[in-house]
């Protein structure tokens, strides 16, 4: 997802009673002290409920039913993904569809409820703001993970792993894969000995000759920042040889660490 494009599109959305637009932020962050025994379940009842009396003392029955389909699709959604809500949860609709927008996500909200003729976006603006369009490029000698994040979510994996044979770099797509074993007792150690200082004597040319593939990706994924984290030395190489400056470089090992902890140690 693209979230400016979806924010600018937000933006465009102005209607005329009936017709109102519904905006929910709704906190069901579990590490919340507030949050502890799923409040946010007390919170939506009453966030939803309030709507509908004040809508039952209106004489608006057109509004009315399209508060209540709305509330219906909110409902539904809540309780198909709610096995799955992470921090916070965001929708945005309208009774006729024209407007659905539901997302999870991985960063904190204040609960709030709106129906009004414009959706409510200032908090989701803020999440933006907090964290865009970002890549983390993760290295570990011969194999280099990148991952592509927006407002604490994962959108994609990649990695890179080194051909020794060939000297090219072979590019998957999708979740690490583990490496390939180098035997075992001293046929190991001699093989790993042996690699160290190949990996060495080639690091700064294998390096640069990724560079360009992940400046590559940087423009296809749209990063606004991105971190380089692994070896010293190892990102040295790789920045100076890259177009795109990295935000911070962090050297620490988490290539082989599971994608949300590697978020959120690097970026939150």
């Amino acid at each position: 997802m693209n979230m400016n494009k979806e924010i600018k599109k937000l933006e465009q959305v102005h209607l005329q009673k009936p017709e109102k637009v519904f905006t929910m932020y709704l906190n069901t962050d579990p590490s919340d002290p507030d949050q502890q025994g799923g409040e946010w379940k007390i919170h939506l009842k009453n966030g939803l409920n309030n709507f509908e009396s004040y809508l039952q003392e209106e004489d608006d029955s057109d509004e009315k039913r399209n508060y209540w389909a709305v509330k219906e699709k909110v409902e539904q959604f809540i309780e198909e993904n709610e096995q799955h809500f992470a921090k916070s949860v965001v929708i945005i609709a309208t009774a006729d569809d024209t407007i659905w927008f539901a997302e999870r996500f991985q960063m904190p909200v204040k609960t709030e409820f709106y129906w009004e003729e414009t959706p409510k976006l200032d908090q989701l603006k803020e999440m933006q703001q907090q964290f865009p369009k970002t890549g983390i490029v993760l290295t570990q000698k011969e194999q280099v993970k990148v991952i592509d994040a927006e407002l604490g979510r994962l959108n994609d994996t990649q990695l890179f792993e080194l051909d020794l044979n060939t000297d090219d770099w072979r590019q998957h797509q999708g979740p690490h894969r583990a490496q390939a074993s180098m035997g075992s007792g001293g046929a190991k150690n001699t093989k790993e000995d042996q690699f160290q200082e190949r990996f060495e004597a080639n690091r700064y040319r294998w390096y640069k000759s990724l560079a360009p593939k992940l400046d590559k990706l940087a423009k296809e994924y749209g990063w606004e920042q991105f971190y380089l984290v692994g070896d010293k030395e190892e990102l040295k190489d790789l920045q100076d040889n890259m177009n795109k400056e990295a935000k911070e470089m962090v050297n620490k090992n988490l290539l082989d660490h599971e994608e949300m902890h590697v978020i959120e140690e690097v970026v939150q």
